[in-house]
């Protein structure tokens, strides 16, 4: 049986780790408001590129040119953008994530595939794995700018031109809701053109192919970069939530605790009282 002092130091241990996890929490909800709004502003902007993506394609058909972006090959290689955080304490924030990851490596073992990594949790588990790295990108969270996506969008379009790779996708945790996030996986590469939902007759300034050979880089950066963003916004989301539970299940250990801890001062106190009743008795 565990000391009184044994107790009461593991007591005082937990109440640490709450203050800890309470204050990760107060963190979190605080970044996740900011973070939300930056995610959720980014999906108007996408929708309406999307549309105004159909739009042009549609016009530029009967032009017959030949995009680069839009050039469809058998999927010998591969190239995996896996969108992770840098910290852990997150739930399944990233494990989840990265199980998607390796369904999708499982599946497609006859191809070549080479990663994209933007998290540091993301590259330290494909590190160890061993797998062909393209690029790495760590510590991009925490002050998130469009050149980013930029950035990773130019270097990713010119392997796909080249004809370096024959296919992109994405993989990323896609903010939901402050409870739940979605594990998402999209192609990204060769863009697949969206169906004008509707006939609007556009006056192009230019001939609709060359803005069509504009607009879909421009396409990829911003995908890239909402995707930057939801996997911030559920990053926040998830570690709140996490912290919260992990608060909650503090504050229960302690009740335990402590009412094992009056057992124990109990039993001990009987105990002295025996003793000295049955030393008071012997003397008599």
């Amino acid at each position: 049986m565990p000391s009184l002092i044994d107790i009461r130091r593991r007591i005082r241990s937990v109440k640490n780790t709450q203050q800890i996890t309470k204050a990760m929490k107060m963190v979190s909800a605080a970044k996740l408001r900011r973070a939300q709004d930056r995610a959720l502003a980014a999906r108007p902007y996408a929708k309406i590129l999307q549309e105004m993506l159909a739009s042009v394609a549609e016009a530029a058909q009967s032009e017959g040119a030949d995009q680069p972006l839009l050039a469809v090959r058998p999927e010998k290689r591969i190239l995996a953008i896996v969108i992770t955080a840098d910290r852990g304490l997150a739930g399944g924030f990233n494990s989840n994530l990265l199980r998607l990851a390796q369904r999708f490596i499982d599946e497609h073992g006859e191809s070549e595939l080479t990663f994209e990594l933007i998290g540091k949790k993301g590259r330290d588990y494909f590190r160890k794995r061993r797998v062909k790295i393209a690029g790495e990108h760590i510590d991009i969270f925490r002050k998130l700018k469009l050149e980013d996506a930029d950035r990773i969008a130019d270097s990713v379009i010119a392997m796909f031109s080249a004809a370096e790779i024959d296919a992109v996708y994405l993989f990323v945790n896609e903010f939901k809701s402050v409870l739940a996030s979605k594990l998402t996986a999209i192609r990204l590469l060769p863009i697949e053109v969206p169906k004008s939902a509707e006939t609007a007759d556009y006056i192009y300034e230019q001939p609709p192919a060359e803005l069509l050979g504009s607009l879909l880089p421009r396409y990829i950066k911003t995908l890239i970069f909402r995707a930057l963003l939801e996997s911030v916004a559920a990053e926040h989301a998830a570690r709140m939530t996490a912290m919260e539970s992990a608060t909650k299940n503090a504050t229960e250990a302690i009740d335990r605790l402590t009412l094992y801890m009056n057992r124990v001062r109990q039993a001990s106190i009987t105990r002295e009282i025996i003793e000295i009743v049955s030393g008071a008795a012997a003397l008599e």
